[in-house]
């Protein structure tokens, strides 16, 4: 039966009408009338799926792996799914350690890492790319200079500072090394000069001062960068190691990280707690940072893209 009123597009019609709208990347609307362009965009789809399966496959193992019995970890020959999925395993895990605790103070620790990262990053973003005052570009020099050393090179002068300072067993040093990172500076200093000078001449010229701009008219316009901060902040701040292990001494104020740290190098002499309850502690611990990328990857992705082009 036809329908001389309308017609209804094809699959191949839809994806020309989507094509005729990409103007930019490797390859555009007018490349894809070669044969040359499909080879090369057939070939670009098969190594992102490649790399999405090395990052995913990871992950996806470790999930099933830990419903998995000590017995079926050690089976041979190799099984890769679980007899059954006992999801009564996670209470179980949960309860036996108190990790409720440890998931606070983790907690502790990325909340406050994420309000140093804005506050920190966002004010020196602001000094150096608006109001810049005499110096600012060997501030911001000295600023990427310093992001050429190795972190492994300033543990050490770096805890010296925090004993001497009387802040072993305190979360605010850690606020502050998660808060203070090159790398956020960057972003917001980016983002900040895609934004057009004419409307912080004109609220300086209707009497607002620099706090006032940076609060009323910058911090709005600046919500999708610090919400990109806000979620690189968290997640570097909760999957941290080591310096948390170095500065928290007390059982009572560690991290989820230090505590799986400490679990495992006890695990041998602990009938109760096998290598299947690690991995399921694993699990517990990166489902905050797998749901919290879930949620913002588009605003991660492109606010990091957008980020370094200037209109």
């Amino acid at each position: 039966m036809k329908f001389p009123f309308f017609k209804i597009a094809s699959k191949e019609e839809r994806a020309a009408k989507k094509l005729r709208n990409k103007k930019a990347g490797i390859l555009t609307w007018i490349d894809y009338r070669y044969p040359w362009a499909h080879a090369v965009y057939t070939f670009i789809i098969v190594i992102l799926v490649f790399f999405a399966i090395l990052a995913v496959a990871p992950v996806l193992w470790l999930f099933i792996s830990s419903f998995k019995n000590p017995a079926e970890l050690y089976q041979v020959p190799y099984v890769f799914w679980p007899k059954d999925f006992n999801f009564n395993k996670i209470i179980e895990v949960w309860n036996y350690i108190n990790f409720g605790t440890y998931f606070l103070n983790s907690t502790i620790v990325a909340l406050g890492a994420v309000i140093c990262a804005i506050v920190f990053n966002g004010f020196l973003a602001y000094v150096l790319e608006i109001v810049r005052p005499w110096g600012h570009k060997v501030i911001f020099g000295l600023i990427l200079l310093s992001y050429m050393i190795p972190t492994a090179t300033n543990i050490v002068p770096l805890f010296k500072q925090i004993a001497a300072l009387n802040l072993i067993d305190s979360y605010i040093p850690l606020w502050f090394v998660f808060g203070a990172n090159t790398f956020y500076l960057v972003m917001f200093k980016s983002y900040f000069a895609s934004i057009p000078k004419p409307l912080f001449e004109a609220a300086r010229m209707d009497g607002a001062n620099d706090i006032q701009i940076f609060t009323n008219i910058l911090v709005p316009l600046a919500r999708p960068i610090i919400g990109v901060v806000a979620i690189f902040a968290f997640t570097a701040s909760w999957s941290d190691f080591l310096l948390p292990y170095l500065t928290l001494q007390k059982e009572s104020m560690q991290t989820i990280m230090v505590k799986i740290y400490s679990i495992q190098s006890t695990m041998a002499t602990s009938s109760d707690f096998g290598p299947d309850k690690l991995l399921m502690l694993l699990v517990i611990s990166i489902i905050p940072q797998i749901i919290i990328f879930a949620l913002f990857q588009k605003q991660i992705t492109g606010t990091n893209t957008n980020s370094g082009i200037k209109e």
